[in-house]
This record gives C-alpha cells, sequence and structure tokens, in this order.
C-alpha cells in the first residue's frame, strides 16, 4: 500500500492550529509538568498518559494520570486502508 505524504503545513492549519487543540495541549503539557513534579524527571521516551481521555471528560488530575511508553501511547490500531480504528471497532477485534 502506498504511503501519502502528509502536508503538514494544511494538518496544523485544519487541526493542530485550532484553538480547542492549543488549549488541549497546553493542558496536556501541563500534566506533564505536575506529574514530574510529584513522581521526579521522565526520560523523553515516556509519555504522560490520561487513564481516561481529556476528550471523553477526564481531568488532569494525578488519580487520572500514568507514565506510559512513547511509542505505546502514540499507536492506534489501523484498518486494512491505513485509517485508525475507532474505539468501538477495537473492541469488536478483541
Amino acid at each position: 500500500m502506498p504511503r501519502k505524504i502528509r502536508d503538514y503545513k494544511d494538518e496544523y492549519a485544519k487541526y493542530q492550529g485550532q484553538p480547542e487543540q492549543i488549549k488541549r495541549r497546553a493542558e496536556r503539557n501541563r500534566a506533564r509538568r505536575e506529574y514530574e513534579k510529584a513522581n521526579g524527571d521522565l526520560p523523553s521516551t515516556v509519555d504522560v498518559d490520561h487513564k481516561r481521555a481529556l476528550s471523553r471528560g477526564g481531568t488532569s488530575a494525578m488519580s487520572n494520570l500514568q507514565a506510559i511508553n512513547r511509542s505505546t501511547n502514540r499507536s492506534f490500531a489501523r484498518t486494512p486502508t491505513g485509517a485508525i480504528k475507532s474505539q468501538r471497532s477495537r473492541r469488536e477485534n478483541k
């Protein structure tokens, strides 16, 4: 399957540069700083993950945060076409 070349500038303009996404990114960065303040510095290969995602009503309370390997946190199940599977289809495939 040929890979599609990503247009990062367009992607930023349409998604990552939107005010809501900037706000969410700031919240994730704030959560990492708070987690590191309480638990010590983390290597760059580790992400601070929200157990319940912010987009699903989770908070950045310490009880909702966990340190997890970056590649694990950023990998998503994909369909044969390369699209990201929804949460629902991932549960059905288990």
